[in-house]
């Protein structure tokens, strides 16, 4: 489920036989039809896989991803299609059946009541959502949904997935929008082998898959080449030299194979038997899916690493606590929280406490954790502290809360980290302990933990102080994040969330750091390190970033290419361009392969703006407003670009339409202010940006042009007072400190002109340039005389 706060940003393969080692070969066909042969690999159907997997398809056909996705059948559907009833603010939708099918009828597009028949059903447990399918080829997720949980859990009910928020026909949120969309949103995780098919120019999807839910091949890769394996048995039985160890498969799961945990001696911790490989295979695969991130290619192959054709998201405040855990609003899913836990630095994998093909623990209950932790030590009291309590506390009780999604939904944090009180007492974190204490304080619990196991408890995840400071703009922001970068014992996930909040930081005194991480061995790394240098000048970062045109992985390049393609081709090494030609075809095929959103075309419309082929530019812009009338970067990039081509007006007329449209959008009411402004219309400028001002109370950059529009007015006493309300929001803000020391300065105020300096130079320690301001507004005062 999407939320508002977002709209503004199996698996080791073994050959069984069935009977007396004898093969049924007649099950194995190339769905295509086509034979199968040792070039691409093609989708062969799960059917085919059952011909000698049994065992694991029994396991698989009894499990929630069998059942990801299928047709709206009385075997499928859950919910109640009894001429049931629904109420959710002004609308009351309905649910009946009509000759054997299932129907509804709720507000459409437009607002007024509508029945749409039940094309498919999606998910099983806790919840279940139903798929409407539209003439264009679009597939809507309903936002009312199935409790399939039992009725004394508060189940077997409808309910909205938005309960507490009136999402009206003209809301983006609205489950006939572009948000709610199958084909971008949920398709890739829920079918297997995906072709999303959208043709933008008769915006109509023809979205095609190998099979409607999760089967054998969404995590093994197409199977084709394994089917001809099995059929040429001279490739196995007997053994040949030429036997073909991969058995035609595209990764071969064998993380665990030989891989053996024993007790460390000295710390009473299991201890793998070597040196995690480099390479997560399963990680990665189960992260296509359990990772929070955005889709730019569908060559994705099992076993290699997610970045290579997704963008998986860092830690960001609207979705992690600063600690890394999980915040409840919207999913992080579990890839990210997974790589920031100790148990990932020792080299655990999913397969280690999940089988993949039942999708079940290894071990029922705290089974699956002493598989490797000594029950001696961990199942004691002197461990748990929790004897004689009504309800038995378990492992994950205390190391993997719980967080609600979809509002039925719960799922454990796997960031694997002990219960930080203190953190919570300094930071407002949430931790395990009042998760159930909820009578008692963050500081009782922190006692209480101190009492227990003494004061130096620090976990795994020692980072919560820099994104706290980054967060909440505290001046030792930049150090805390340095640190943070130069750990190298910190996980990389938290690394590369540490170098994109230095984007806002930066300064000679840590540039070394993002060009040590731009050959760091971890591509989400790498990639932060580019969006930490997302500031500074193309011609200034060639030299630096374009070697990484030619990076292994392909989100790195598109990420280079994004930061340099404002280059002239004449302004080029003539070495770079071919590489810098190659990676800009992969950042064109990566916005034409989501022409679906806005996003990707507003992000190709400035691509191509930045190369000088502004009417192509105009046109994606102007589809991305089409696609979304509410999506305001569209609007702002558009007006933007008729600024630089001397077409002003036109742009104002762009943003005046948007903000009819869109009135509470604080960045289309700032953008228009600046356009009036260019326009020297400053009594009709002003307004706009106090507006924006209002809207966006977070947005300090605003405030500050704000005051710079009322200085620039004649109200410098009222520009100082929006400067002075502004830092009292946002205390690290070098923009209004650096305006409060100017406008002081210039109105004679030399006394508060050098306090704000200093403030300053309290921030930025090492500029040298805030060093000799200070100076020299000492100087004036010392000279003036007394």
């Amino acid at each position: 489920m999407i939320s508002r706060k977002s709209i503004l940003s199996a698996l080791a393969v073994v050959i069984l036989f069935a009977g007396a080692g004898v093969v049924s070969w007649q099950l194995l066909s190339n769905r295509s039809g086509a034979p199968a042969s040792a070039g691409e690999a093609t989708f062969a159907g799960s059917e085919v896989c059952a011909g000698c997997h049994q065992v694991e398809d029994k396991l698989w056909h009894s499990s929630q991803h069998e059942r990801a996705m299928a047709h709206a059948t009385d075997k499928s559907v859950l919910g109640d299609f009894n001429d049931a009833s629904f109420q959710y603010f002004e609308v009351q939708s309905r649910f009946f059946r009509k000759d054997g099918n299932f129907f509804l009828e709720t507000d459409g597009p437009d607002g007024k009541l509508a029945t749409y028949q039940v094309k498919y059903t999606f998910g099983v447990d806790p919840l279940q959502q139903y798929l409407i399918e539209f003439p264009d080829g679009r597939l809507q997720a309903l936002s009312i949904a199935w409790d399939s949980r039992p009725k004394d859990k508060g189940g077997q009910r409808w309910f909205h997935l938005y309960p507490n928020e009136n999402i009206r026909h003209d809301d983006v949120l609205h489950w006939t929008k572009l948000n709610q969309n199958w084909n971008f949103m949920c398709a890739e995780c829920h079918s297997t082998g995906v072709q999303k098919n959208y043709d933008a120019a008769a915006d109509r999807f023809a979205t095609k898959w190998a099979e409607i839910s999760v089967s054998c091949e969404a995590c093994h890769g197409a199977g084709s080449r394994h089917v001809a394996w099995a059929q040429d048995k001279k490739s196995w039985w007997p053994a040949s030299k030429q036997e073909d160890r991969t058995k035609g498969l595209l990764v071969q799961f064998d993380e665990r194979a030989g891989t053996t945990w024993t007790q460390n001696e000295k710390t009473g911790m299991p201890q793998r038997n070597g040196m995690p490989l480099g390479l997560r295979k399963e990680v990665e695969t189960c992260g296509l899916c359990h990772a929070r991130r955005a889709q730019f290619s569908e060559k994705w192959v099992p076993g290699q690493l997610v970045s290579n054709t997704h963008l998986p998201t860092p830690m960001h405040r609207n979705l992690s606590y600063a600690d890394g855990q999980m915040r409840d609003v919207e999913e992080l899913y579990n890839y990210l929280p997974f790589k920031e836990s100790k148990m990932f630095a020792a080299g655990v994998t999913c397969s280690d406490c999940h089988d993949p093909h039942s999708a079940t623990l290894r071990a029922p209950g705290d089974g699956v954790c002493l598989q490797c932790h000594t029950p001696a030590k961990y199942e004691s009291v002197s461990h748990r502290h929790h004897e004689n309590v009504s309800s038995a506390v378990s492992c994950v009780s205390c190391h993997m809360p719980e967080r609600s999604y979809m509002v039925v939904d719960r799922r454990h944090d796997h960031s694997f980290r002990i219960p930080r009180p203190d953190l919570s007492v300094k930071l407002g974190t949430p931790n395990a302990c009042n998760d159930c204490h909820r009578d008692q304080s963050a500081q009782w619990a922190a006692t209480t933990i101190e009492t227990w196991f003494g004061p130096r408890r620090e976990g795994f995840q020692t980072y919560a102080a820099a994104f706290h400071a980054a967060w909440t703009q505290q001046p030792d922001a930049g150090r805390l994040l340095n640190e943070v970068v130069s750990d190298r014992n910190a996980p990389a996930v938290a690394r590369a969330s540490a170098l994109i909040e230095l984007g806002g930081y930066i300064s000679p005194a840590n540039f070394g750091l993002a060009q040590e991480a731009l050959s760091d061995s971890d591509p989400m790394v790498r990639m932060a390190a580019l969006e930490m240098l997302g500031r500074v000048p193309a011609n200034q970062l060639w030299p630096l970033i374009s070697p990484l045109l030619s990076d292994p992985i392909q989100g790195v390049r598109i990420r280079a290419l994004a930061l340099l393609a404002a280059t002239p081709t004449a302004s080029q090494p003539a070495a770079d361009r071919e590489r810098f030609d190659k990676a800009a075809a992969e950042f064109v095929a990566a916005q034409r392969l989501n022409a679906d959103r806005p996003e990707a075309r507003v992000t190709l419309a400035n691509f191509l703006a930045q190369r000088g082929q502004t009417a192509d530019a105009e046109t994606e812009f102007k589809a991305a407003r089409r696609l979304n009338p509410q999506f305001a970067p569209a609007a702002i990039n558009l007006a933007d670009l008729y600024r630089s081509l001397r077409r002003e007006e036109e742009g104002v007329t762009v943003l005046r339409d948007a903000v009819s449209t869109n009135p509470q959008d604080a960045s289309l009411r700032y953008a228009l202010g600046l356009a009036l402004v260019r326009q020297k219309k400053q009594s009709d400028a002003l307004p706009e940006l106090k507006r924006a001002t209002e809207l966006a109370p977070d947005q300090a950059h605003y405030a500050y042009v704000y005051a710079v529009g009322l200085h620039s007015a004649g109200q410098a006493d009222d520009a100082i007072a929006v400067l002075k309300d502004n830092l009292a929001k946002h205390p690290t803000d070098r923009e209004s400190l650096l305006a409060l020391v100017t406008f002081n300065r210039d109105g004679g105020n030399i006394a508060s002109a050098l306090e704000y300096a200093q403030r300053l130079a309290q921030i930025a320690p090492n500029d040298r340039r805030i060093a000799d301001l200070v100076e020299t507004l000492r100087r004036q005062i010392d000279a003036a005389p007394r």
